[in-house]
């Protein structure tokens, strides 16, 4: 295969559930920092934020994602965004009282991370240099 055949990954649009689109929206675009970028349905039951180059997309669900306590003890994420500027971007959301599951840290591999929480218990990890 000629190198201009081959297939090319452009974006990863990781699906977040959540109980309340409107809820959920709100959050990620007054909180984050992130745009609505559409919603479907009548009442919305599907949407999608983003900010640059990441997207997320929200969709609502009935009832509990995870079996009860498996959240608590396994820490799932929900979905890793990579950030130019991480230091930046941990004091606005320090800044503007976001909950933070976890605080900038350096990793063992070499990457900075923090992970937010949303009110939905979703873990969104943002990661940098």
């Amino acid at each position: 295969m000629a190198e201009s055949d081959r297939p090319t990954l452009i974006a990863a649009e990781p699906q977040v559930y959540v109980e309340d689109i409107g809820a959920a929206c709100a959050f990620y675009v007054d909180k984050l920092g992130f745009e609505r970028i559409f919603s479907y349905g009548e009442p919305p039951f599907y949407a999608q934020v983003g900010c640059d180059g990441a997207r997320l997309n929200l969709r609502c669900v009935d009832g509990p994602i995870f079996a009860a306590g498996f959240r608590a003890s396994n820490d799932p994420l929900a979905a890793m965004i990579t950030v130019n500027g991480i230091d930046g971007l941990f004091s606005s959301y320090d800044a503007a009282a976001v909950e933070l599951h976890q605080r900038l840290r350096r990793e063992p591999w070499g990457a900075r991370t923090f992970i937010v929480r949303d009110p939905d218990d979703n873990l969104i990890c943002f990661a940098g240099e």
